[in-house]
């Protein structure tokens, strides 16, 4: 049931959407790759397009079978030189297959997940708190959604991105390992007078399900296809040959099984955590991947994978949570700001 914590992953949720939440991310993987063919390689590596310098891309990367391999982000910040962010405790099995797929020159891959640290700054005041603590144009027309650009942050270097996980107006600040405490110095004297707060991932969990938004190992796995897993749209199937693309148009055609979907669910004490079953009167028809109470709507929310047949269903469900059905029902938007407005800042 909910615990006694309820009361401080609330306050983190409201600071994050009343002013600013700071997040450590060294949960983060951080991958550099550099070289004449770096730009070839990664197009056939990653399902989606790859960004201009000075821009970042959701990507998707496929095995031959059109299931995901990870889903990750992909930063340009040189016209050979990339980023990859993704799982931090997937290092070595995504390492293999970088260098599964390695060409014998051209391609150099670094890994930055112990050398580079940083924060998620996110929330409706990042872009005031952030701006104080640097020269550059951090505006809308200087740093625009899905943006990324090497700048001094508090006389520190930073490669700073402009995306977020909350759904809010938000900035990734990645610096060297050495650096991040006189960054988190910096930021905690900025932020704190405009309410910033430090959150955790039960806070980040209930922000992200505000916004339906799925992550590796809950919602994404090897199990997945994009088309299940709501990525279809990051697949750019008419680039040209990547890995997976055969799978992933033969799947394209027959359609999935099963449909990630977001469920508001009506219980008063407990949320679903994973795996609880989902069914329509005595049919089970799916699982939950994630669940968790989003303090800032006021409802218990869930992500889960249900038949297809059952994602523009009007019908009510229920999710057994502690071995009581409880009704449900499949949200067509999500909750919080469903037109992305905030985002997008």
């Amino acid at each position: 049931r909910r615990s006694a914590a309820d009361r401080f992953v609330a306050a983190e949720v409201a600071a994050t959407r009343g002013a600013a939440g700071l997040l450590d991310t060294g949960v983060y993987a951080r991958y550099e790759i550099c070289g004449p063919g770096a730009g070839t390689w990664l197009d056939h590596l990653l399902a989606s397009r790859l960004p201009a310098v000075g821009r970042l891309r959701l990507a998707p990367m496929l095995n031959t079978a059109g299931r995901l391999m990870g889903d990750l982000t992909v930063t340009r910040l040189d016209d050979d030189r990339y980023w990859l962010v993704g799982s931090y405790y997937l290092q070595e099995w995504h390492l293999r297959w970088f260098r599964d797929h390695l060409p014998a020159t051209g391609v150099d891959i670094e890994n930055l997940s112990e050398s580079w640290l940083g924060f998620s700054l996110s929330g409706p005041r990042s872009r005031e708190i952030l701006a104080s603590l640097t020269r550059a144009d951090v505006s809308d027309r200087g740093l625009p959604f899905m943006g990324c650009a090497g700048i001094d942050v508090a006389a520190v270097p930073a490669v700073v991105a402009r995306l977020s996980l909350t759904g809010e107006l938000g900035y990734e600040i990645n610096v060297r390992a050495a650096q991040q405490h006189v960054l988190w110095q910096a930021l905690m004297a900025a932020g704190s007078p405009l309410g910033m707060r430090q959150i955790g991932m039960r806070a980040q969990d209930s922000l992200r399900l505000e916004k339906g938004y799925g992550v590796w190992s809950l919602e994404f796995s090897t199990t997945c296809t994009p088309a299940m897993a709501g990525l279809e749209r990051f697949v750019a199937a008419d680039k040209g040959d990547f890995i997976g693309r055969e799978a992933f148009l033969a799947a394209r055609e027959t359609g999935p099984e099963m449909s990630l979907v977001l469920l508001q669910v009506e219980s008063p004490d407990a949320d679903a955590t994973g795996y609880e079953p989902i069914h329509h009167h005595d049919q089970r028809i799916g699982y939950v991947t994630s669940g968790a109470y989003g303090h800032h709507v006021r409802q218990s929310l869930a992500l889960a994978y249900v038949d297809t047949g059952w994602c523009e269903a009007t019908d009510p469900l229920s999710v057994t949570i502690l071995g009581k059905p409880r009704a449900a029902r499949i949200l067509r938007a999500p909750p919080y700001d469903p037109t992305g407005s905030k985002l997008r800042g």
